[in-house]
C-alpha cells in the first residue's frame, strides 16, 4: 500500500512527533489572525499578546511548582537543550579549557553536539555509556566528576529505546560529591521531551537546575518548546537580539505556539496517569506478540522501567531500514531511530551501539513509539505485517 491509498494508516512514531490536540488548537486560533499583537506593544493588542504569554508561563509554571521566571520559551526541545548545555557553560563565563562536563553517549543528537562543540572550543567531556538494562549508572556519575566539572546532562527518558534514567539518584551523587569536595556547584540539566505525557517532571522532585520539553512530542505545536532554568544559574543567549524572555531568548514571541505549549502541557499532565496505564497494558501486548511470532526479536532496554509508548526491538539479520520502507508500504510508520539523526539514518544505532556493543543488533533495531490513537488493533495488523516482511527477507537471504 503506497503513500496515497486511502486505508487508514497506523502511526507507530509518537516519539518523533505526536498530532496537534484539538483542544490545543482551540486555544490557539484566536493568536494567529484576531489577537494577533506584539508582546512588546505598550497598547491594547501588545498587552493582550503579553497577557496570553504570562499565562501560559504560568500554566506551566504552576504545573511544575516552580517561579514563573524559571521558564524561558524557546523554539524547540532542541534549542532548549542548546540553552541549558552551551546556554549555561558561556554563562559561567570561564575558559573552556578550565572546565569538564559529564553526559551520556546515549542523548539526543541535540544534546551530543552541544558537548561536542564544546571539546573542539577546549572543553572536556566524559561520555558514559548505557548498562545492559539501558541506563546511565548514578555510581558510574560520580566516579566521572571532577573538581573542574560545570555540568552534567542526562536525558529522563531515552528518546530511542525508551528506558526511564535514574535522574533523582544521579542528582544526589552530584550532591554528595558537592558536599565532598566543597569546589563548588555542579549544574544538572535534562532533556526530558519524552517524559511529561507519562512521568511527573517536577524539576524539584527531579534534583535538577535545567529542564529541556518540546511542544509536539505532548499533542502540542512543532516549533515550541521551553527550558526550566533554576533561579541562580545564569544563562547566557545563543541568539543575539532584544531582550525577550529575561534576555535569554531574543526574537518576537511566537504567541500562538506559546499558547499551544501551555495547553498542551497542562493537558498532558492532567491525562498522564490513565493514558500512562492504557499504553503500558497495549506496549506489554505488543512485545510479547513480537517475541512469540519472531522468536529471535531481542527488546532492547529494561521491560519495565521504559516509556509507556516504547517499544524498540532488534531482529537479527532483519536491514532495519528495509523492514521500515516495507512496514510503510503497508501502511504502518515506525522508525530506527530518533527522527533528528536526519540524512544519518543509515547508520547503525549508536544508542543500541552503547547498549549491547553489538553492531548487527544495533543496524536491526526498530523502534515502535504508541500514543493516544494506537489501538490493540493497530498493534496485532502491525506484528502480522512485520512478520510478513521478516519472512520475505528470511526467504531470500537463505536462497
Amino acid at each position: 500500500m503506497g503513500i496515497f491509498s486511502k486505508k487508514k494508516r497506523i502511526y507507530l512514531d509518537y516519539a518523533a512527533s505526536t498530532p496537534l490536540d484539538s483542544v490545543v488548537l482551540k486555544k490557539m486560533m484566536p493568536y494567529w489572525a484576531l489577537h494577533f499583537g506584539n508582546g512588546g506593544g505598550l497598547h491594547e493588542e501588545g498587552r493582550r499578546a503579553k497577557e496570553a504569554i504570562d499565562e501560559a508561563r504560568g500554566k506551566i509554571a504552576r504545573t511544575l511548582l516552580v517561579q514563573s521566571d524559571e521558564i524561558i520559551f524557546t523554539g524547540s526541545g532542541t534549542e532548549a537543550n542548546n540553552l541549558g548545555i552551551t546556554g549555561y557553560l558561556e554563562g559561567l563565563k570561564l575558559p573552556f579549557a578550565a572546565m569538564h562536563a559529564v553526559t551520556s553517549s546515549a542523548e539526543h543528537p541535540s544534546v551530543l553536539e552541544c558537548f561536542k562543540d564544546f571539546e573542539k572550543r577546549g572543553g572536556e567531556v566524559t561520555y558514559i555509556d548505557l548498562n545492559e538494562q539501558g541506563f546511565v549508572e548514578a555510581k558510574r556519575v560520580y566516579e566521572a566528576l571532577m573538581p573542574q566539572t560545570r555540568l552534567v546532562s542526562v536525558g529522563f527518558v531515552n528518546s530511542e529505546i525508551g528506558t526511564l534514567q535514574p535522574i533523582a539518584d544521579i542528582a544526589h551523587e552530584i550532591l554528595r560529591y558537592e558536599k565532598k569536595s566543597k569546589k563548588g556547584h555542579i549544574a544538572f540539566h535534562t532533556d526530558a521531551c519524552q517524559a511529561p505525557l507519562y512521568f511527573d517532571c517536577s524539576p524539584k522532585r527531579l534534583g535538577v537546575d535545567s529542564m529541556s520539553i518540546d511542544a509536539q512530542k505532548i499533542y502540542g505545536p512543532k516549533g515550541v518548546g521551553f527550558l526550566y532554568s533554576k533561579r541562580g544559574i545564569n544563562i547566557a543567549p545563543i541568539l543575539k537580539g532584544g531582550g525577550q524572555e529575561r534576555g535569554i531568548r531574543p526574537g518576537t514571541e511566537n504567541v500562538p505556539l506559546i499558547v499551544g505549549m501551555g495547553e498542551s502541557f497542562l493537558r498532558a499532565v492532567e491525562g498522564r496517569e490513565k493514558e500512562s496505564a492504557r499504553l503500558t497494558q497495549l506496549r506489554d501486548y505488543f512485545i510479547k506478540k513480537i517475541q512469540k511470532e519472531i522468536p529471535r526479536a531481542i527488546l532492547n532496554g529494561d521491560a519495565t522501567l521504559r516509556s509507556p509508548s516504547n517499544v524498540n526491538i532488534s531482529i537479527p539479520g532483519a536491514d532495519n531500514e528495509y523492514v521500515v520502507i516495507a512496514l510503510d508500504e503497508q501502511g504502518i510508520a515506525a522508525t530506527t531511530k530518533s527522527a533528528c539523526l536526519g540524512s544519518r539514518l543509515r547508520a547503525a544505532s549508536y544508542v543500541i551501539t552503547s547498549l549491547t556493543k553489538d553492531l548487527n543488533r544495533a543496524q536491526s533495531a526498530l523502534r515502535f513509539t504508541l500514543g493516544k490513537h494506537t489501538t490493540k488493533k493497530d498493534l496485532e495488523q502491525t506484528v502480522y505485517a512485520l512478520v510478513k516482511t521478516v519472512q520475505i527477507i528470511d526467504k531470500f537471504k537463505f536462497k
